[in-house]
């Protein structure tokens, strides 16, 4: 089973079709994107189900219509999944400057359903993060990720201090003009959502020495960082065979993020 994640930065624009093919020769079982602007129409993303040889029905793709940004955009998170989907909600609170896709996934050979969570973090500050981890944790809080496997998959705007970042981080975020993880550096985002039990695919089990998902080249030095991330409850950690970073070029201003587990001989159709 191949989870992957990808922001797609404005919808694709004329990168789309590099971005299809980036995603069928990954052929991803289950596929989070985000920055689906211009998305609401459903072309695309049956375009993006097309690829990946998934029926573009109610059943295994999901639009999730975020709330509207103050230029009239929406930057919608998609999902796609090769297994049937047995329930999925769209939560747009005020409080979220996106949305979070919550469903559940009939993986073969499962106790029980697969919990996914999708979406894109608020790229403001980390305060504001953090209150969007709130929701999250809501929706997943640690007694449940302490029992179910659940997947958290996204560009969660956030950084996490066991990344191997330089002891210069703060001066190369000031030089490059990057403030929104504050100065010194925020990590409490991601550290919150480890403390409730969520764990790091790529540092888990890296498959190469790649962890950049998103490079910056703004101002006077260059700034590598991951703000993309797919996390699993304890319960399906084990699972793990391995995540890596996947370089699409000029497809998009982030790479993508591929995990596998483990799932038996089942077909997932």
């Amino acid at each position: 089973m191949k989870i992957m994640t990808l922001n797609v930065l404005l919808g694709g624009e004329d990168r789309f079709e590099a971005l299809r093919t980036i995603i069928s020769a990954e052929r991803p079982d289950l596929l989070v994107l985000q920055e689906c602007v211009g998305w609401e129409d459903g072309v695309r993303l049956r375009a993006v189900a097309e690829v990946m040889g998934v029926p573009a029905d109610g059943k295994h793709t999901i639009l999730g219509r975020a709330n509207a940004r103050s230029s009239g955009r929406r930057y919608n998170v998609c999902v796609v999944s090769r297994a049937p989907i047995l329930r999925q909600r769209v939560h747009t609170p005020p409080t979220l400057a996106h949305c979070i896709v919550e469903a559940e996934l009939a993986w073969p050979d499962a106790d029980e359903p697969l919990l996914l969570l999708a979406t894109h973090l608020v790229h403001s500050d980390e305060d504001s993060r953090l209150t969007e981890v709130g929701e999250l944790l809501a929706l997943a809080p640690p007694e449940l990720l302490a029992t179910r496997p659940c997947v958290l998959a996204g560009d969660l705007n956030a950084l996490d201090r066991d990344d191997p970042y330089p002891t210069d981080l703060d001066h190369r975020l000031t030089a490059a003009g990057m403030h929104k993880y504050g100065h010194p550096p925020r990590f409490e985002a991601m550290d919150r959502l480890h403390t409730a039990g969520w764990i790091d695919a790529l540092r888990t089990r890296p498959r190469s020495h790649r962890w950049v998902t998103a490079q910056r080249n703004r101002g006077t030095a260059p700034v590598d960082t991951r703000t993309d991330y797919i996390l699993l409850s304890p319960p399906l950690a084990p699972r793990l065979a391995g995540a890596e970073v996947i370089d699409v070029g000029s497809a998009s201003d982030h790479h993508a993020l591929v995990a596998e587990l483990s799932w038996g001989d089942h077909p997932l159709t």
